[in-house]
This record gives structure tokens, C-alpha cells and sequence, in this order.
């Protein structure tokens, strides 16, 4: 069984039709044809009063994040060790890792550049997929 609810779409209009006027309690949209000049103005019965903001506040933003400059946090830490020759360990998925090595060229935020040593290339890498980085402690004899 079924019952139909009421004010539906076959039934009469939802505005109150006991009032003095018949019309519906919104204007409809005007309609337009395609080279109707009229398109550019407000729709009527619209306030063409417009309130523009007026601040000339200046937001002074800083040069980097925080923490990329904090060695409590990865990105902070690899900074520090810019110009040495690392080895980078990535896990890709859930069981893939693969590692780079190269001269740690710059740290971003969700970054980190490294320059390989036998063909000059810059690699940029996700930091959010890294697990293990190894600084070489003998950095004089690798550099050679």
C-alpha cells in the first residue's frame, strides 16, 4: 500500500493559496536568450549594494616551516646533513624497499634531493616513504 505524501509534484503548489496574492513566495529566474545583453546585470529585486572588504592587513609569512629548521624532526635533522654522501632506504607499498646514495643536495618540507655520484644526476625523493638513512662516517675518502 502505498500512501502519497502531501504537497507532492502532482498535487497543488506548496505556497499558502489562501493568501491575497497567488504568487509563489520566491520570483523565479528570469529567463535569457543567447545574445540577451540583460544577462549582465542583477537579477531584479537584488540589492546592488556590494560590500568589497576593506582590510590592508599584511600577513608576514616566514622564509620555511618550523620544521623543516627543528633537528627534533626528520626533515629538521636531514638539513643538518646537507653536502654528505648518504645512503636513503624507501619502502614502496607494503613490502618493496629500495635505497639510494648520493650527495644530500636540499630537504623540503616533503622532499629531499639527492645528487648521484657516478652520473650527476638530481633525484628528488618522497620523504614520507623513507625508513632508513645511513651517513657514511669516512666522508673524505667517499668524496674522492
Amino acid at each position: 500500500m502505498f500512501i502519497s505524501p502531501p504537497n507532492n509534484f502532482n498535487q497543488s503548489p506548496m505556497w499558502n493559496t489562501d493568501s491575497s496574492s497567488l504568487e509563489p513566495p520566491m520570483t523565479p529566474m528570469p529567463k535569457f536568450g543567447m545574445n540577451d545583453d540583460s544577462r549582465q546585470g542583477p537579477m531584479p529585486g537584488a540589492s546592488t549594494t556590494s560590500q568589497t572588504p576593506t582590510t590592508t592587513q599584511d600577513f608576514d609569512l616566514g622564509p620555511t616551516s618550523p620544521i623543516v629548521n627543528n633537528p627534533l624532526y626528520n626533515q629538521g635533522w636531514l638539513k643538518s646533513q646537507i653536502g654528505k654522501y648518504i645512503r636513503v632506504d624507501f619502502l614502496l607499498g607494503t613490502n618493496t624497499f629500495q635505497d639510494r646514495q648520493g650527495l644530500l643536495q636540499e630537504v623540503g618540507i616533503s622532499f629531499i634531493v639527492l645528487k648521484e655520484s657516478s652520473t650527476n644526476n638530481l633525484i628528488m625523493c618522497d620523504i614520507y616513504s623513507i625508513k632508513f638513512v645511513t651517513v657514511f662516517g669516512n666522508q673524505n675518502q667517499i668524496l674522492r
